[in-house]
């Protein structure tokens, strides 16, 4: 069997997909050596899975499902601009959920059951869609005054009513994103 890239994730809703992606594009206009998310591919990572084997996909559902039969759908705001690790040293740019106790309880449960079957917890869970990755120091200062404009920016609000878990190719123009199962709250 087949090994694939694989994560568990949150998809967001056009309109806000829309409005991050024009925030890329003011940071675009710095000019800095910044790798952008392409806008069909941001979205919350609940948690990333790695190469898993295809035939694990039936276990993780499972896992997943058990841990899903305990949440109804919620919402989530989204605001706020920052950098990890941090503005003085800048290698990812995102945005963050805003008031996130229910997205941070289904991380945790989702990392306890995956643990469960072998996959390794994560250490420091932050919930953030990553718009950019910055490749070096060009621009830092430039790039540092932009996260400042956008510190308190809402990009909105919306309801999660499903998590989804994605297959990711990667390419040298980047990912592409392969939703393989989508699981309702």
């Amino acid at each position: 069997m087949s090994k694939i890239r694989a994560f568990l994730a949150i998809d967001l809703k056009y309109n806000l997909k829309q409005k991050i992606y024009n925030v890329e594009n003011e940071f675009k206009k710095i000019n800095a050596d910044i790798k952008y998310v392409e806008a069909e591919n941001l979205h919350f990572t609940l948690k990333f899975l790695g190469d898993i084997d295809e035939k694990e996909i039936d276990k993780i559902s499972e896992k997943v499902e058990e841990v899903l039969e305990n949440f109804e759908s919620f919402g989530i705001n989204i605001k706020g601009c920052g950098a990890f690790p941090n503005e003085n040293h800048i290698k990812t740019l995102w945005f963050a959920a805003q008031d996130n106790t229910i997205l941070n309880k289904l991380h945790n449960d989702l990392d306890d059951a995956l643990n469960e079957i072998g996959f390794v917890k994560d250490n420091n869970f932050s919930s953030h869609i990553t718009f950019g990755r910055m490749k070096s120091s060009k621009c830092k200062n430039k790039v540092k005054k932009e996260i400042e404009k956008y510190k308190v920016y809402e990009i909105g609000s919306m309801n999660v009513k499903n998590i989804k878990l994605i297959k990711s190719i990667l390419k040298p123009e980047g990912p592409i994103y392969q939703d393989l199962k989508v699981y309702t709250l």
